[in-house]
C-alpha cells in the first residue's frame, strides 16, 4: 500500500471511529437528561460547530498541504516558520473566537427564543452556549499541530488525538450529566452545562495526545529540517496567502450541515408558532428534528462515506495524470458503494422509525413521523459529501462555496413557508429542496471538468432501486406479521422487532444482489472470501 493510501485509510477509520462515537453516545445521554432538556444541549452544539469551523478554517488540510508542498521542494524552513508563527496565530484566533461566541450568545438567544411558553429561558441558552465556547480557547492551535504532523507524512497523530479526544469528551459528557442528576440531585440543566463543557475537556485530551506525538516523532523531524537563508525564505504574506487559499473551501464543506441547522435554529420556533402550532412544544420538535433524528439517520451515512471518500485519492491521483477513464471509474465507484448503502439503510429507518425511536429514545407518534420522513435524507447528505470531496480532489473547490451558498439560500427562502405550511415536514422538505440544488450543481460541474457521463451508474443504481424495494417489501411483511401476534410495547420488544426485520431486510438485500453480482462488483472480491469463510457460499 502506498503512503498516500495508508495515510488516508488510517484517517478515514480514526474519523469513522470518532464520527460514530460521536453519534452513540446520545441515546444514553437522552436517558439521563430526558427529551425536555435534551433541546438545550443542542441549541448550543449549533452555533458552536460554526464558529469552530470558521476558528479551524480548514487548518488541517491547509497546513498538511503547505508543508507536504514546500517539503517536496526541499524548503523544510517554511513548515517550521509557519508552526512557529502560526502557534501564536491560532491561539489568538482562539481566543477571538471564545469572545464573539460569549458576545453572541445572548443575541442568538433572543432570536431562538420567539415566546415566554417555550420549554427554554434566554438566559438558559445564553449560558450554554457560553459554556460550550471554552473549547474554542483550544481546538484551533490543535489543528495546526494535526496538520503539521500530516504534512510530514504522519497521519496517525490525528487519528489518534481525534479518538481520544472524542472518548475523553463522551466520557465527561455522560460521567458530569450522571453525577449531577443521579449522586448530587442537581437540576438538568446544570447537567447540560457540565455537558457541554466536555468539548474543552476533550479537547485537552486531544492536545495531550499530541504531545506525546510532538515528544516522539520531533527528533525524526528535526533531523530532516535545514534552516534556509534568510533571502530565501517565503514572505509570511505569501506563505497565509497560500494557507488561505487552500482552507476555505474546506471551511465551507465542513460548514454545510451545521449551516442548514443554523437556518432551522434561526427561523423554526417563530414559524412553528406562527402556523399555529403551540409554543410549548415547538423546542421539542426542533430537538426531533435537529438532534434526535439526525443521530439514527446519519450512522448510515457516516458508514457509506467512510467507504466511498477512501477511493477520493484515487480520482485526485489520476485526475493529476490526466487519465480520464480511470476517473471515470472511480467517480462511478464512488457513487454506487455510496447509493449501494445508503439507499437501503434509509429506506430501512424509514419503515422502522417506530420500533428505533422507541426503542433509542422513547415512544412518541410525532418522534417516529419526523424520523420516517426524515431518514431518506440520508441519500443527501452523502451525495454531498462525496460530490463536494470529488470537486476538491480534482481543484474546484470554488464551485463548492457556490453551490453551498445556492442551497443554502433555497432553505432559508424556502424554511419560513413550508413550516408555516407543514409545520415540522416543511423544515425537512426544504433541507431535502436546498441539497437537492447543491448536489445537481456539484454533479454538473464534476461532468464538465472531467467529461464525466453517468451511464454505467446509472443503471447499476435502477438495480439498486429495485432491489431496494424488494427488500421494503420483507421488512414491512415481516414488521406487519411481528405487531399482529404483539404489539411492540417495551423497549425490548421494539429492539428485537427492529433488529428481526432490518436482518429479514439485510438478507433480501444481500442475497440478491450478491447473486447478481453487484455486491461484489461494489465491495470487492474481499466480500466473497469473507462469505466463503462464514459459509455462507461456496
Amino acid at each position: 500500500m502506498s503512503s498516500l493510501m495508508k495515510g488516508t485509510a488510517i484517517l478515514t477509520i480514526g474519523l469513522f471511529l470518532s464520527k460514530l462515537l460521536g453519534l452513540v453516545y446520545i441515546f444514553p445521554f437522552y436517558a439521563i437528561v430526558g427529551e425536555e432538556n435534551i433541546g438545550l444541549y443542542n441549541y448550543a452544539y449549533i452555533p458552536y460547530n460554526i464558529m469552530l469551523s470558521i476558528a479551524i478554517a480548514g487548518l488541517p488540510i491547509a497546513v498538511s498541504k503547505f508543508v507536504s508542498k514546500y517539503n517536496a521542494l526541499g524548503d523544510y524552513d517554511a513548515g517550521r516558520r509557519l508552526v512557529k508563527t502560526g502557534a501564536l496565530f491560532m491561539t489568538l484566533t482562539g481566543i477571538v473566537a471564545f469572545i464573539i461566541m460569549n458576545l453572541l450568545a445572548e443575541p442568538i438567544a433572543n432570536i431562538v427564543i420567539a415566546d415566554d411558553e417555550q420549554a427554554f429561558s434566554v438566559q438558559q441558552i445564553t449560558d450554554v452556549i457560553q459554556w460550550v465556547s471554552y473549547a474554542l480557547i483550544v481546538v484551533p492551535f490543535m489543528s495546526l499541530v494535526r496538520g503539521y504532523f500530516q504534512g510530514y507524512g504522519h497521519y496517525l497523530p490525528t487519528s489518534v488525538s481525534q479518538l481520544i479526544e472524542q472518548i475523553v469528551r463522551i466520557v465527561f459528557l455522560l460521567g458530569g450529566a450522571f453525577l449531577v442528576v443521579n449522586v448530587f440531585e442537581g437540576d438538568k440543566i446544570t447537567a447540560i452545562n457540565v455537558s457541554v463543557f466536555a468539548a474543552f475537556i476533550g479537547a485537552l485530551g486531544g492536545l495531550a495526545t499530541l504531545f506525546y506525538f510532538w515528544k516522539k516523532l520531533r527528533p525524526e523531524i528535526k533531523a530532516v529540517q535545514v534552516v534556509a537563508p534568510k533571502q530565501h525564505q517565503l514572505p509570511y504574506s505569501e506563505m497565509y496567502k497560500e494557507i488561505f487559499k487552500y482552507s476555505v473551501p474546506v471551511v465551507f464543506v465542513g460548514l454545510g450541515s451545521s449551516l442548514f441547522q443554523l437556518v432551522d435554529m434561526l427561523t423554526f420556533n417563530r414559524a412553528m408558532i406562527a402556523g399555529g402550532e403551540p409554543a410549548d412544544v415547538t423546542d421539542t420538535y426542533f430537538t426531533m428534528l435537529n438532534l434526535l433524528t439526525q443521530k439514527i439517520v446519519m450512522i448510515p451515512v457516516v458508514l457509506a462515506t467512510g467507504f466511498s471518500m477512501a477511493i477520493i485519492p484515487t480520482v485526485t491521483k489520476f485526475f493529476t495524470e490526466g487519465n480520464l477513464r480511470s476517473v471515470h471509474g472511480a467517480i462511478d465507484k464512488t457513487y454506487q458503494i455510496l447509493l449501494f448503502i445508503t439507499v437501503p439503510a434509509s429506506i430501512g429507518i424509514a419503515i422502522l422509525a417506530e420500533d428505533l425511536y422507541h426503542f433509542f429514545f422513547e415512544y412518541s407518534e410525532m418522534g417516529t413521523q419526523v424520523l420516517s420522513h426524515y431518514a431518506p435524507l440520508a441519500i443527501l447528505f452523502g451525495l454531498f459529501s462525496v460530490t463536494a470531496a470529488i470537486l476538491q480532489g480534482v481543484d474546484y473547490q470554488k464551485w463548492v462555496i457556490f453551490s453551498l451558498l445556492i442551497g443554502l439560500f433555497v432553505k432559508t427562502i424556502l424554511n419560513t413557508p413550508l413550516i408555516k405550511l407543514l409545520s415540522v415536514d416543511g423544515a425537512i422538505l426544504a433541507t431535502a429542496i436546498g441539497y437537492i440544488f447543491t448536489i445537481v450543481i456539484n454533479m454538473f460541474v464534476i461532468s464538465k471538468v472531467t467529461n464525466y457521463k453517468m451511464k454505467v451508474a446509472r443503471r447499476r443504481i435502477l438495480l439498486i432501486l429495485l432491489l431496494t424495494i424488494f427488500m421494503s417489501i420483507a421488512v414491512s411483511l415481516t414488521h406487519l406479521v411481528l405487531t399482529a401476534i404483539a404489539p411492540a410495547d417495551t423497549k425490548l420488544m421494539a429492539l428485537m422487532y427492529a433488529v428481526v426485520c432490518a436482518g429479514m431486510g439485510m438478507v433480501v438485500y444481500g442475497a440478491i444482489s450478491y447473486k447478481l453480482g453487484l455486491a461484489q462488483l461494489l465491495l470487492g472480491e474481499k466480500l466473497t472470501k469473507v462469505m466463503r469463510k462464514l459459509r455462507l457460499v461456496k
